[in-house]
C-alpha cells in the first residue's frame, strides 16, 4: 500500500508518498516527471508527517539535513547517482562532471543529469545541489525557479538571468 500526503509551502504544493515505512516520493505539484500515486491511501502515517516537518523546517531555515528512511525506486546506476547526492552538504554545490567522478564513472556525464533528474525524491536527496561545470543552473525536475530559490536559501550564490524569482528570497 502507498500513503500519500500533501501539503503547501513556500514553493507550492507538495506531494510526499511512502510505503508505510520508508520515503519512497516527494513531488512539487508542476513536477517534470510526476510519479503516478493514484490509489494511494491519504491517511496520516508517522513517516508522512515527520517528512512535512522536517521539510518545513528546511525550508524555514531550522533545518540543514534530513532524517528519514528513504527507498527511491530506480536502477542500480540510478541508485548510485542519488547515494552519492546525499553526501553534498547543505551550501555546497558540485558539477554534473564532478558527480560522474565521484561515482567512479567519469564519462557518464549525460547519464548522470539523466539520473538526477528522475530523483524520486528531490529536495530531501538533494538533486538541487549539482549545477553546470560553469556555474549554470541547468535542469531541476521542479523547475529552475525552485532550483534557485533552493540554492539561495542555503547561501549558495546563484548565476541568473531571471529578474525575478517566482518566490521570495531566502537569505534572510
Amino acid at each position: 500500500m502507498i500513503y500519500v500526503r500533501h501539503f503547501d509551502s513556500p514553493l507550492g504544493r507538495i506531494t510526499l508518498s511512502t510505503d508505510g515505512e520508508s520515503l519512497i516520493g516527494f513531488a512539487f505539484e508542476e513536477e517534470r516527471h510526476p510519479v503516478d500515486r493514484s490509489g494511494a491511501s491519504e491517511e496520516p502515517v508517522a513517516i508522512l508527517l515527520d517528512a512535512e516537518r522536517q521539510v518545513q523546517e528546511y525550508l524555514g531555515g531550522w533545518r540543514k539535513s534530513f532524517d528519514l528512511p528513504l527507498r527511491p525506486a530506480g536502477t542500480d546506476f540510478q541508485r548510485r547517482v542519488w547515494e552519492e547526492l546525499l553526501r553534498i552538504p547543505f551550501g555546497q554545490t558540485i558539477s554534473y562532471m564532478e558527480l560522474a567522478q565521484r561515482i567512479g564513472n567519469p564519462k557518464a556525464v549525460r547519464a548522470v543529469g539523466l539520473a538526477n533528474g528522475r530523483n524520486p525524491i528531490s529536495l530531501i536527496i538533494p538533486c538541487h545541489r549539482v549545477i553546470g561545470a560553469n556555474g549554470d543552473l541547468t535542469g531541476y525536475g521542479g523547475g529552475l525557479p525552485r532550483k534557485e530559490f533552493l540554492l539561495r536559501h542555503e547561501g549558495i550564490p546563484v548565476k541568473s538571468d531571471r529578474q525575478a524569482s517566482l518566490w521570495p528570497a531566502a537569505t534572510d
